[in-house]
């Protein structure tokens, strides 16, 4: 107990940012519900429990520093499997056509901070990885993998908003949806929404990612 005390009262400066944006975006959907009567925007928050998925896992993986064991390493590609669904929120967007004009306003808003909580996990998660990773390899190769990353993510995104398979597809379906990346991969001509939707989004997630560590990773981890 007195370990996992520590251990909350050292993150707090991660953790309560993260708490009080979950709390906002719940309260927001809470309150579009109880005026309109209308659960269609209830699925913002199983997204928005997803985005936290991976940040639970890397959490568990830096309590354990060393990747010397099996499990870390699966727990690791589970994390990658499941990262993009914390920049997914940001794809919501699209909902907003479906959305009554006197609510435009208000939805947008809501999706936003949802978006906002899930681009903080993300980012929050790939800081933890990243420290976990360059204790156990090298710069150059820590360095390689992080700036691949955002667009493997992105990619991911496409496949679940454009495509609309799920992280564990893999497991469930794994033929069909290792059919489409091999068709994306091997005929860019003629997937060239995807290709552009990945690029797009990687910068963006690697933007995202530059600024967190530029301009806030500092007073954060203070």
């Amino acid at each position: 107990m007195q370990k996992i005390k520590t251990f909350l009262f050292d993150r707090f400066n991660i953790l309560f940012p993260l708490f009080l944006l979950t709390v906002l975006s719940i309260f927001l959907l809470t309150i579009r519900m109880k005026i309109t009567y209308s659960f269609f925007y209830l699925f913002l928050s199983w997204n928005l429990f997803l985005a936290m998925i991976p940040f639970f896992i890397s959490t568990y993986i830096k309590t354990k520093q060393q990747l010397t064991k099996h499990k870390p390493y699966f727990l690791l590609i589970v994390w990658i499997l499941f990262l993009p669904n914390a920049p997914y929120l940001l794809t919501d967007f699209i909902h907003l056509r479906l959305s009554p004009s006197g609510w435009i306003g208000f939805d947008g808003l809501m999706i936003s901070v949802f978006a906002i909580t899930g681009i903080t996990y993300y980012i929050f998660s790939i800081r933890d990885i990243e420290e976990v990773l360059l204790k156990n390899f090298s710069i150059k190769l820590v360095s390689m993998f992080m700036a691949i990353l955002p667009f493997m993510v992105s990619f991911g995104m496409y496949l679940g908003r454009v495509l609309r398979w799920n992280s564990w597809d893999l497991l469930h379906t794994p033929f069909g949806l290792l059919m489409d990346i091999f068709a994306i991969l091997t005929n860019p001509i003629d997937n060239l929404q995807a290709w552009l939707f990945t690029i797009f989004f990687g910068l963006f997630l690697k933007l995202s990612y530059w600024f967190f560590e530029k301009f806030l990773f500092r007073y954060m981890m203070a």
